[in-house]
């Protein structure tokens, strides 16, 4: 049985990523890439579907005993996790060293610290997302090797190795001062072996690695540790071939235990990238913002008139969604998805998002890029012919379009960032009729958005219910923060959308009823929708409430630092797709803001 989502821990090499339990146990790992079939997938089914185990012997009644401590080494990805046993202690040190044309690696250090501790390696392969059982062997030279179809993955272990119930142990006893390695490669099955990893080396290289990137932070504010720990987070899922961001590394953990709010997060939102774009801009990454930026123009080619919300990792267009019906699903929350039907969404805010990326890249000094000046205009055209339409809006729903004043808040940003673009001299535009747009955009939504009896902006136009993103209005300048409306607004939405410990939902749920989005079930408070509300409280001069409302925020953070995407106020856990980029960027601008305005003593 898979842990609770806030039991693991984050490794990645910058192109995929792996996910290790508590015991010691890699229940998730997709090769080569981030959206490649899982080979470990244990973590939607059981440890029939795939798994990698090192940890301390222990009787089968028992079960494997979690680590008595983890933590990461310094600011890294490398993973230290220590257990006491009666006979003493003993270290696992886990790492993916960062590639470019080498085979993806997966190393594991055992180091023994005290005593002298029996240990076992249970390694067990399975592909496409744990239906294929691969053919396994030892080659001549002593390496054991899975192959099924185009896929091969590669174990080197410094002991020897045997099979069982298909599945393949090492026994073996460390102590004070021993260092084993054990390692598993990638490589396309018709291909040469890969080369065996020197561990100790690429140890200290991905050391160096992070230290290094980190070591660029602009930011230096009480909240550094998080931040740091934040960008981390977000540097790993970016796929360094191409620069593309995925939103989560992770498929179908659910939004709601038990039930159908499962989905495949591991692609590129313009959103999310975008405002993981403005983050790591303003926390001093340019490097990656231009590779960003350079994804996006490849991604959206010329054709801004057919933007998706969300593109492959090197842009690809096709993400069709489907179930993979052998997986029982995390805690038997089905279906377990791969691919995301939304792609083929209408959702207008992703042009203000993406023209906000853009704008913010060039005022922090990014080189001028000619054709992504020419692609915004292109954008802004099409807004101007569109913006008007109904969408699915920022929350995907699965039920009608409606006009969501969220999507119509964006489009008007587009518009806005554009004529500062054309004020500076920097692009040629219609500038006095994108100015009457402005206008427009910004009446119809004061008009047809805003609830007068209520004072507050609801989620579409018509409607009664209130939305999160609301929360957006003030931040993106749509509204200055004292205007009575933004501050009903707020305050609405802490009233109707708060839980009882403070947090935000997105938008009301209708429990057990298909709701207003399409979907049955219930969802738990969404994290980034509560970082919003820090923030909107700092802009409205509840400096105290937003610091204290942050830091509960921080406490939800598991033992390394990591948040998924909500939090299940009932169950007191996190839940859905982890780590998630959508709540760490927003954990990053309000330490940022927060910083900025004194608050914090």
């Amino acid at each position: 049985m898979a842990g609770r989502i806030e039991d693991y821990a984050l490794l990645g090499d910058m192109q995929t990523a792996a996910l290790v339990r508590r015991d010691g146990t890699t229940d998730w790992l997709c090769l080569p890439r981030f959206d490649s079939h899982a080979v470990f997938a244990s973590l939607l089914g059981t440890e029939e579907h795939g798994f990698w185990r090192i940890g301390p012997a222990y009787a089968p009644e028992a079960g494997p005993p979690p680590a008595t401590r983890r933590r990461y080494r310094g600011d890294s990805l490398v993973l230290e996790s220590e257990w006491d046993t009666p006979r003493g202690t003993v270290r696992l040190i886990d790492f993916m060293p960062p590639r470019d044309s080498a085979s993806p690696q997966l190393i594991r250090i055992v180091e023994g610290v005290t005593g002298r501790v029996p240990m076992r390696s249970a390694l067990r392969m399975r592909f496409s997302y744990g239906r294929i059982v691969p053919w396994v062997h030892q080659t001549d030279d002593g390496r054991t090797v899975g192959v099924a179809g185009p896929d091969s993955v590669w174990l080197d272990a410094p002991v020897p190795t045997y099979g069982r119930d298909l599945t393949t142990y090492s026994d073996f006893t460390v102590g004070p001062g021993d260092r084993l390695a054990f390692t598993i490669s990638w490589q396309p099955s018709h291909r040469e072996p890969p080369q065996p990893a020197d561990p100790e080396a690429a140890l200290t290289a991905t050391e160096d690695f992070w230290r290094e990137w980190t070591g660029h932070c602009t930011y230096h504010g009480p909240y550094r540790h998080a931040v740091i720990r934040s960008l981390i987070t977000l540097k790993a899922l970016t796929y360094e071939p191409t620069g593309g961001i995925v939103a989560a590394p992770t498929t179908s953990l659910p939004e709601d235990i038990g039930g159908v709010r499962n989905w495949d997060y591991r692609f590129t939102w313009l959103r999310d990238a975008a405002i993981t774009l403005s983050s790591l801009l303003r926390t001093g990454y340019h490097e990656e913002a231009r590779a960003w930026r350079e994804w996006l123009l490849r991604a959206v080619a010329g054709d801004p008139e057919n933007l998706q919300i969300m593109y492959g990792i090197a842009g690809e267009r096709e993400l069709g969604e489907s179930e993979l019906e052998w997986l029982p699903g995390y805690e038997s929350s089905r279906p377990v998805r791969a691919g995301n039907g939304a792609a083929g969404q209408l959702q207008l805010d992703v042009y203000g998002e993406v023209v906000e990326a853009l704008h913010l890249a060039h005022m922090t000094g990014l080189a001028r890029n000619d054709y992504a000046s020419l692609l915004q205009l292109k954008m802004i055209r099409w807004v101007e012919e569109n913006w008007d339409r109904p969408d699915e809006g920022l929350w995907e729903v699965r039920g009608p379009r409606r006009h969501f004043v969220h999507s119509k808040v964006m489009t008007w940003v587009a518009v806005d960032r554009t004529i500062k673009l054309i004020e500076s001299g920097e692009a040629d535009g219609p500038l006095e009729r994108w100015q009457r747009l402005r206008d427009d955009i910004h009446r119809d939504v004061c008009e047809k958005g805003y609830d007068r009896q209520r004072n507050t902006f609801t989620q579409s136009y018509g409607s009664q219910e209130l939305d999160a993103s609301l929360l957006l209005i003030p931040q993106v300048g749509f509204l200055p923060p004292d205007d009575k409306r933004v501050i009903g607004t707020i305050e609405a939405i802490q009233r109707e959308l708060g839980t009882p410990d403070g947090f935000i939902r997105r938008y009301p749920t209708a429990g057990d009823e298909t709701g207003s989005d399409g979907l049955p079930g219930d969802e738990g408070a969404f994290l980034a929708c509560s970082f919003w509300m820090a923030d909107d409280l700092a802009m409205i001069g509840r400096v105290q409430e937003a610091r204290q409302l942050f830091e509960k925020l921080l406490a939800l953070r598991n033992d390394l630092g990591l948040l998924a995407e909500e939090w299940d106020p009932r169950l007191q856990r996190q839940v859905g797709n982890f780590p998630q980029a959508f709540s760490h960027v927003p954990l990053i601008d309000t330490a940022l803001r927060l910083s900025a305005s004194g608050a914090y003593g």
